[in-house]
């Protein structure tokens, strides 16, 4: 297994958010990386989340529609810029696919008004994983915003949601009882 680089966590403008989750890393990395499964468990419920596109690959898009309680939609586009196979994820909405800058977000955008990058860790824990996410905001104002929004609770529960997810996948389904054979009728 290669070693990440750390990423030094600034508190005056940084976010952590970390937990051992009951999952395999791989469960967690296909959670985050398969649109499919994203959609079922990326945004706190009520809300939700209602599209998603993924290139998974350096430079390659990361697409979400989030969809308020009240119908109001909030979509986010990015790009990723750091792909390790069940290990580390990193994206930022400072820049769109193919590494494109893109304009800074002004106080007037009704959608997410701060840059950041999203950094999400997962580490082997005993029959686990330690799941750390790190969001780093490009100044206090951002980090602040965001931290309003109630961070730790809504990727905790967000988080919730993911276990929930792969726990019910994971189930075994019920099998169907066979229909018991009718006896032939006597000629």
């Amino acid at each position: 297994m290669s070693r990440l680089l750390p990423l030094p966590v600034n508190p005056d403008l940084d976010l952590e958010f970390e937990r051992i989750v009951p999952l395999p890393p791989k469960a967690i990395w296909d959670a985050w990386t398969k649109p499919a499964q994203l959609v079922k468990w990326f945004t706190p419920a009520p809300w939700k989340t209602i599209e998603c596109a993924i290139d998974l690959r350096p430079g390659g898009r990361f697409y979400t529609v989030m969809q308020s309680p009240e119908g109001q939609l909030f979509p986010g586009e990015g790009c990723y810029l750091e792909v390790v196979p069940n290990r580390r994820l990193i994206w930022t909405n400072a820049m769109a696919p193919g590494f494109r800058p893109v304009p800074p977000p002004s106080a007037a955008d009704e959608n997410v008004n701060f840059t950041f990058t999203g950094v999400i860790t997962l580490t082997p824990h005993g029959k686990g994983t330690k799941y750390h996410a790190h969001v780093r905001h490009s100044n206090i104002a951002g980090r602040n915003a965001h931290a309003a929004m109630n961070f730790a609770e809504g990727w905790g529960k967000a988080l919730d949601q993911l276990v929930a997810m792969v726990n019910a996948r994971r189930a075994p389904k019920p099998r169907r009882r066979a229909a018991k054979a009718k006896p032939k009728a006597k000629k």
